[in-house]
């Protein structure tokens, strides 16, 4: 009794202690798990993260235009000085030359220094820059829903590539089970011919049909390498292991085929077009806005040295352009106002208005188009999986058929080429289920992608 207790009891650590193993692997099978990995290793989703990044400074970018603009310069100059007197705060990349008009004693020629900085802030734009951060703001809102309309659509790129593997694996399953009931007709043909029992012609026939289906063997083990090939595309990674999701082909769950589905508004798509509307609106009233003026702030500070001196005597020496030196400073305000672009602008805001229009009906046509695609997409579903039932149980019933037929062809109650014919039936049986199959899944693939829920998918296949 003792020994009995010890040894159930084993038995259930043993199980605990496997379970989570279990578990784990089995989790790692699924398309879900695969989805974490392209994630986060895929390049392009990193091409839409650095377009959302790039949006974000050009955000910080547009608002640091509401603050104050500082000029600054500083020059060494060697030339003439005819001119007139006068203060003069020049911008970047402009001097003054000021003296007097009269002949001076000295050279003709002499060294000036200047140095010079202004300040400017727009302090009254009339909503000029608070528009333009706002269109900022909306681009960034809308390089993140792209980001979320990539992904939607990479889910499915992944999905349909699984698919297409796994529908592959399929069939080359199929025709290695076909290579293999072939070749053990053959095998019973070549016995029965050697006996006398049978024709050598038989042996021929089902030799043949061997070999073809051979080929048709290598046809699909092409086609399935290829098709792993694309998906590590997506994985990165080296290996997939499928075997799981294999059986799991076949024979699918049943999913809420009653459920009522409806669009939502805030689908990826949808979204990103709903952003993209408000990117062009808010751009096109910023562009409006800029032909008001601008009320601004100035301030600036100049120093200057020459090499003329105050009693008029003029130096061609470059060290006496540091000399004879002056300070000035200019404090006030100003109005600025480009007239011409009056006109322009305002093309350019209509323009832009239109685009946000164009693209609101755009959003409107497409959530149209999906609702439809959506409710047509369930009304197959329902009948799919209808048609999967038949074909798993047409499946069954042509297997047991088989099975009949072939000990009737052992007995010598029927012909080779009855037999064969049983076995074409019972390979079309399963070739239509493998296609039923794929059907479904690929539409349930594409109902994932007009509702933006991939979990069934994710976590049934």
């Amino acid at each position: 009794m003792i020994k009995h207790i010890m040894a159930t009891a084993l038995l259930w650590l043993a199980i605990v202690a496997t379970f989570p193993l279990y578990a784990q692997q089995q989790k790692e099978h699924t398309l879900g798990s695969l989805w974490s990995k392209v994630e986060e290793n895929y390049p392009g989703v990193g091409v839409k993260t650095s377009a959302i990044e790039a949006a974000k400074f050009n955000q910080r970018a547009v608002k640091g235009n509401m603050l104050p603009q500082v000029n600054a310069q500083a020059q060494n100059t060697y030339g003439t000085y005819e001119g007139s007197a006068g203060a003069f705060f020049p911008q970047a990349g402009f001097f003054n030359v000021s003296g007097s008009a009269v002949p001076m004693d000295g050279s003709s020629t002499a060294a000036n220094t200047f140095g010079s900085a202004i300040i400017q802030w727009e302090v009254f734009s009339f909503g000029k820059l608070r528009k333009q951060n706002e269109a900022a703001g909306a681009l960034y809102n809308k390089s993140v829903s792209d980001k979320d309309a990539y992904l939607l659509n990479l889910k499915k790129t992944l999905s349909e590539r699984y698919i297409v593997l796994l529908y592959n694996d399929a069939k080359l399953q199929w025709t290695e089970k076909n290579a293999e009931r072939l070749h053990d007709i053959r095998k019973i043909t070549s016995g029965l011919s050697a006996s006398g029992l049978r024709p050598a012609a038989d042996s021929l026939l089902a030799s043949s049909s061997h070999v073809q289906a051979m080929g048709e063997h290598d046809k699909w083990y092409g086609f399935k390498n290829a098709a792993y090939i694309k998906l590590l595309e997506l994985y990165g990674n080296d290996t997939v292991n499928y075997t799981a999701s294999a059986n799991r082909f076949g024979s699918p769950t049943q999913n809420d085929l009653n459920k009522v589905n409806t669009i939502n508004t805030s689908h990826p798509i949808l979204d990103a077009l709903d952003k993209q509307s408000e990117y062009y609106t808010l751009s096109g009233e910023a562009q409006k806005m800029s032909s008001l003026p601008s009320i601004n702030l100035l301030g600036g500070y100049a120093y200057r040295g020459t090499g003329i001196s105050p009693n008029g005597t003029v130096s061609g020496a470059w060290k006496d352009g540091f000399n004879n030196t002056t300070n000035n400073f200019l404090a006030g305000i100003g109005i600025t106002w480009n007239l011409t672009s009056l006109y322009t602008n305002r093309m350019k805001g209509q323009q832009l208005f239109k685009e946000a229009e164009s693209t609101k009906l755009l959003q409107s046509q497409y959530q149209q188009a999906m609702q439809a695609d959506l409710s047509a997409s369930q009304a197959k579903i329902v009948q799919q999986y209808e048609q999967l039932r038949k074909t798993r149980l047409a499946v069954q019933q042509s297997q047991d058929a088989y099975n009949m037929y072939l000990a009737r062809y052992k007995s010598g109650l029927i012909t080779l080429s009855e037999l064969l014919q049983i076995r074409i039936l019972l390979e079309q049986a399963e070739n239509a289920h493998i296609e039923a199959s794929r059907e479904y899944w690929v539409l349930l693939a594409y109902e994932a992608e007009l509702t933006a829920d991939f979990d069934f998918l994710f976590n049934n296949l």
